[in-house]
């Protein structure tokens, strides 16, 4: 059994020293390729430079940094190999930096572009030589632009693997979280979405909740028990091919 992972958070670069980045520690990554693995699974691990990493002869990773470079790495991957399973744990910038002014340089392009302010702002940074941004400003505008959805991307390459992804809300009533969770397995044809709110995370502390394609809903409560029940029911499902 094959099984692609990843696993971290990433970071989306402002210049070449600040960046843009989340919480995320991969532990959750790590403990669900360490019980893939003692199943006998070899694994593609696409993670971070700063996320925890699992250990394994059967564990190979790729580093990467940006979403930018999870699309390119991830594509590259499942263009090569086949896998029985995808577990997108990673948690994926929603946003990266498109440019970054000064006050003064937004000010100025909003009084003589207004029509195209995030096209002139971009020409504005493009201007910019040096590759740190210089600290001598009061304020500095950063502009964002939305990151494509790599999950979306993972049955369009191939259609036959089994999907996990995870979707995170913050101190949302149950009912919520279990809502957009079942929204976003029909949107991107996921076969489990694990849903978790980050008010219940702490340590190795993790409520999360495993739903399925019928909407039927299993519940752990650590990231040991989170990673056991994910392998636990994507072996169910392979086997049942």
């Amino acid at each position: 059994m094959r099984i692609l992972i990843t696993s971290g958070g990433t970071s989306e670069k402002i210049d070449d020293v600040r960046a843009i980045t989340n919480h995320s520690s991969g532990k959750l990554g790590k403990a669900i390729a360490e019980s893939f693995a003692a199943e006998g699974a070899e694994i593609d691990l696409i993670t971070t430079r700063h996320a925890v990493k699992p250990e394994g002869k059967m564990i190979h990773q790729q580093l990467i940094e940006s979403t930018m470079d999870l699309e390119r790495t991830l594509t590259e991957l499942m263009t090569a190999n086949t896998y029985d399973a995808v577990i997108h744990s990673m948690a994926v910038s929603d946003f990266t930096p498109e440019s970054s002014v000064t006050l003064e340089d937004l000010e100025a392009a909003a009084a003589t572009q207004p029509a195209d302010l995030p096209k002139a702002l971009v020409t504005i940074a493009n201007k910019r030589t040096e590759k740190k941004i210089s600290s001598d400003t009061d304020h500095l505008v950063v502009v964002l632009k939305k990151n494509p959805k790599i999950i979306s991307l993972i049955k369009k390459l191939q259609p036959q693997t089994i999907l996990v992804g995870f979707k995170l809300l913050v101190d949302v009533p149950m009912i919520e979280l279990l809502n957009v969770a079942k929204a976003s397995l029909e949107k991107n044809h996921a076969d489990f979405i694990l849903a978790n709110d980050l008010a219940e995370i702490r340590g190795e502390k993790h409520h999360g909740y495993l739903i399925n394609k019928q909407q039927k809903v299993k519940e752990a409560h650590t990231k040991t028990e989170i990673a056991e029940l994910i392998t636990k029911e994507v072996l169910k499902l392979e086997e049942a091919k």
